[in-house]
């Protein structure tokens, strides 16, 4: 059995659908902004959101203008999916295929892989307003997939991605001011109201605050193509009291924050996200996004989702080197130094890659399809060796990387003309 079956066996069948829907998705959008971004042409709403004024820009370039108030008024009181319809949360931060950096949304692990399409309910989390709905068609599933923005305020948003179908109600508005396949306006929703119906996939989720941006990436206009990236919050903090204890009794990480985290850059360190030399950021080129892969220029060195004890490098050029197109991230053996400690002064580094799986504390495997209240450890695989990373900080933000695919880093003493500069 190969490696990407023995590692991610959870996500194979789910996970391989959402790698294709993400390629179309940015296809249709060539380039990969957001819609409202590119409706709006305005790339200054990064800002400084700690005035209040920027913090309400960005939101209204996310909402397409669509937005009211700002703050927390009331937070989130239902689940969007039934108790008993999902088994886990993923956290924030899984890297796997096209998803070469570790991504913004958790995800909702449904009850069945194998359901039939629109077998779950999905439901709006609060009285809020769906203020953008897109979509695309999945070119390995027989259904129309919805992405849904909804806002409570100016500067308080949730969303869902992968939705199978409509509600009746939220399907007649959307039809009235479909846009080639997209709509802008508003649709007042309330808490626990059905929105639509999920099947076969997991449900896309994330809470995106504009006065609280992340932190941890050095160079933020790197993501004017996803720019709701700049806002993902953990939704713990935005939850009532009861919808919190429900969820938490649903998460796998122990480790904090235990909803997940997507931002490990630390200036002059080798560990968070690069992007290859001249490449647009996050956007990527043009040939690439023309070709759908826009992530071939991406390039992540960051902690695993679910223990972010140990790093995973994941590559966006192995995109159809491979067998597997998912086959591009890999764990970074025990014997190397930390990449949040490899700095301009260390020089030449080596990491020997290879597989790995999630064990509980008993030594037993996880075999991440369900849950497990038990903490879970990655522990590499040596014998799954996938070959050798060799990476060197040139400058506090320029990082020389290259991959010797089927090489023992023992055999692997300097960089050939194969390597590759990276930038934040």
């Amino acid at each position: 059995m190969s490696r990407v079956r023995k590692v991610f066996l959870f996500v194979a069948v789910p996970l391989l659908i959402i790698f294709v829907s993400v390629a179309v998705y940015f296809l249709r959008s060539n380039p990969p902004v957001t819609q409202n971004a590119t409706k709006n042409n305005d790339q200054n709403t990064i800002g400084d959101q700690s005035n209040p004024k920027d913090a309400i820009k960005a939101g209204q370039s996310l909402s397409n203008n669509h937005c009211e108030g700002e703050g927390v008024p009331y937070k989130l009181s239902a689940s969007p999916m039934k108790m008993e319809d999902f088994t886990h949360i993923i956290p924030y931060g899984l890297m796997v295929g096209g998803h070469v950096t570790p991504i913004d949304h958790q995800y909702f692990s449904p009850a069945d892989y194998k359901s039939p399409i629109d077998a779950y309910e999905v439901r709006a989390m609060a009285d809020s307003t769906i203020v953008d709905i897109g979509t695309r068609k999945n070119e390995t599933h027989p259904a129309t997939e919805y992405r849904l923005v909804f806002t409570v305020s100016c500067t308080f948003f949730y969303y869902y991605d992968l939705v199978t179908s409509l509600a009746p109600e939220i399907k007649a508005e959307f039809d009235k001011n479909n846009r080639n396949g997209f709509f802008s306006g508003t649709i007042v929703v309330k808490a626990g109201q059905l929105i639509g119906r999920i099947g076969g996939r997991t449900l896309d989720f994330a809470v995106w605050d504009t006065t609280k941006p992340v932190t941890g990436f050095i160079k933020p206009s790197s993501y004017e193509a996803e720019r709701w990236k700049l806002y993902t919050a953990d939704p713990l903090n935005y939850y009532t009291d009861e919808l919190k204890a429900s969820l938490l009794s649903k998460y796998v990480r122990q480790a904090e924050p235990v909803s997940g985290k997507i931002d490990y850059d630390i200036d002059g360190k080798m560990i968070g996200n690069w992007f290859e030399e001249g490449s647009n950021g996050y956007m990527g080129t043009e040939a690439n996004r023309n070709a759908g892969a826009y992530w071939k220029t991406h390039l992540s060195i960051s902690p695993d989702h679910f223990d972010p004890t140990q790093s995973i490098i994941s590559m966006g050029f192995l995109y159809k080197v491979l067998e597997h197109d998912d086959d591009m991230q890999y764990a970074i053996l025990p014997g190397s130094a930390s990449p949040a400690s490899v700095g301009v002064d260390t020089g030449l580094v080596k990491y020997d890659l290879g597989g790995w799986d999630y064990v509980k504390t008993d030594g037993s495997k996880w075999d991440k399809m369900g849950f497990t209240a038990d903490a879970v450890t990655l522990k590499p695989n040596p014998s799954q060796h996938f070959g050798c990373a060799l990476g060197q900080l040139i400058e506090t933000q320029k990082l020389k990387f290259e991959l010797f695919v089927g090489k023992n880093c023992s055999a692997i003493t300097s960089f050939t003309d194969k390597a590759k500069i990276y930038t934040r």
